[in-house]
């Protein structure tokens, strides 16, 4: 896996822009998301929600991974050509074409972002649903599934349909049950108090974000699910959040603190 990921690195084509919402000097962390986009339906769905993230105070950027490189240049050019058009279409989808994208070549999606996702310490990626998946529901595909198993950082995976809801936000927030991770109930409860409403249950209509925590006994900082969340997760009716074990975030506290720290420098 360390020599998968070091040929990773070395055969990384990155292109970012800052987003108008980062800057380098705020001492704040703002909860750094990349969304997993290739153009399809359901990774818009993944955007969709990045854009809620980001619309609560994230930090949003775009990745895309290649699969192999072109051995002619000309064609090679043409096909990371191809890539940044189609994550800049994914930026103007968003509403901020300054947004910063990531063109990663990797034989393995999974693995692009694993190694994408700890060079830029992210705190979460994006990924919509399955192709196949029925609007309003949730299923892992194999990215996201490989990601679940001991991966780095922490995943979302958006709610098939989730594009065509122009009323997508965060309003009410569930906690999985089982032995439940203190950082996972903590993210929970932050957002739900920003929501001025009580955690919701998870078999409550009407919910925007069903938190999950990572199983007692995962390393800190990776991901991995019981059985029984896992089955969770794959009949959930809305946005999924999996945290990796013992983190904790609240995209929606950074970013009031940065405005703090903005208008006491002004």
């Amino acid at each position: 896996m360390q020599e998968r990921k070091q040929q990773n690195h070395r055969r990384r084509a990155d292109r970012a822009h800052p987003p108008e919402n980062f800057s380098e000097e705020t001492t704040v962390m703002q909860t750094h998301v990349i969304i997993s986009y290739d153009g399809t339906d359901n990774d818009t769905d993944a955007l969709a929600f990045g854009r809620v993230l980001g619309e609560a105070g994230a930090r949003v950027s775009l990745a895309y991974v290649r699969h192999n490189t072109e051995a002619d240049p000309a064609a090679e050019q043409a096909a990371q050509n191809q890539a940044d058009e189609l994550l800049e279409r994914g930026a103007h989808w968003l509403g901020h074409p300054e947004v910063a994208r990531h063109v990663v070549v990797s034989p393995s999606t999974a693995e692009g972002l694993w190694s994408l996702a700890e060079q830029e310490q992210a705190d979460l990626i994006v990924f919509g649903s399955d192709w196949h998946t029925a609007p309003g529901h949730v299923q892992p595909g194999r990215s996201a599934l490989r990601l679940m198993e001991g991966g780095p950082v922490s995943i979302a995976i958006a709610a098939a349909g989730l594009r065509d809801r122009a009323d997508a936000g965060l309003r009410s927030i569930a906690l999985a049950g089982g032995e439940v991770d203190d950082a996972a109930r903590a993210t929970a409860e932050r957002l739900a108090a920003h929501t001025g409403t009580p955690l919701a249950l998870p078999s409550q209509e009407g919910v925007d974000l069903l938190v999950v925590g990572s199983r007692p006994g995962t390393p800190e900082g990776r991901v991995g699910l019981t059985a029984a969340n896992e089955y969770v997760v794959e009949t959930a009716t809305t946005t999924v959040l999996i945290l990796a074990r013992g983190a904790s975030f609240d995209v929606q506290e950074a970013a009031a603190r940065q405005g703090e720290q903005v208008h006491a420098q002004q």
